[in-house]
């Protein structure tokens, strides 16, 4: 595959890369912001995905690690071309989820909170166990880096969407104060230290609990899902798809 990676100077564009090379494809456009203050750059270096338009027809799939204020360009680029692109930036507002959806009518677009494969095997078994004690108390907590941006993460955003699953009318309360009402999903944001992203569900009775629990140690984990979710989608109609897809979920 020749990849398109937005947000190549961050450090997840740059894991992107590497991963690619790995898997023996091809770096063919690089776009971050970051180039603008580039006095030299390579002829597959752009500040805006705009300006990649000329090798448009040489890319075979888009994988966005930049930022969620990006996702508009992105994907309407990737519209506009008819090109695969995999939105792997979290904290979208309604109007950007808007835009992501739109395109997806044109081309194959691929979303998700999470890349990592791990992640997404405990979401389909937080929808099981869930599934089994529908009057268990849930809490989700989440911990990363005190440089995240968006709290809760895209991820726990996810595992309440598996807990929905079986309990589609249960509220979700971020941060808790006070007494927990029966039947809510509690959802807690640790932001301290270099943590790169701890997941975890406890699904509680009165007799028993089940901690499920997802922690990932290197941010390559993402970007080799990335990789992996990019090979899916080349090919494919246009549509909006997520690890469920993949994994025929």
């Amino acid at each position: 595959m020749k990849i398109m990676i937005v947000g190549a100077l961050g450090r997840m564009g740059v894991n992107v890369a590497a991963s690619a090379a790995n898997a023996g494809h091809e770096c063919a456009a690089l776009v971050d912001i970051g180039y603008e203050k580039l006095e030299a750059r390579a002829d597959n270096e752009f500040a805006r995905i705009e300006d990649a338009a000329p090798i448009a027809d040489e890319i075979d799939v888009i994988i966005d690690f930049s930022h969620h204020s990006a996702t508009e360009s992105v994907v309407n680029f990737a519209a506009a071309h008819h090109i695969p692109a995999v939105i792997a930036t979290t904290g979208h507002n309604d109007g950007e989820k808007a835009k992501i959806a739109g395109a997806s009518r044109s081309t194959p677009i691929f979303t998700s909170g999470n890349m990592s494969l791990g992640i997404a095997t405990l979401y389909d078994a937080v929808k099981r166990v869930a599934a089994v004690f529908p009057d268990a108390d849930v809490e989700i907590v989440e911990a990363h880096h005190n440089r995240k941006l968006d709290a809760p993460s895209g991820t726990a955003l996810m595992l309440v969407d598996a807990v929905k699953q079986s309990r589609p009318d249960a509220a979700v309360v971020y941060g808790r104060e006070g007494k927990r009402e029966r039947g809510e999903i509690g959802v807690s944001a640790l932001r301290m230290g270099n943590i790169v992203g701890i997941h975890e569900v406890h699904i509680c009775t009165d007799t028993e609990r089940i901690t499920l629990r997802h922690e990932a140690y290197d941010r390559a984990l993402f970007a080799d899902g990335a990789i992996r979710a990019a090979e899916f989608l080349v090919g494919r109609q246009a549509g909006l798809y997520d690890m469920k897809s993949m994994f025929g979920g």
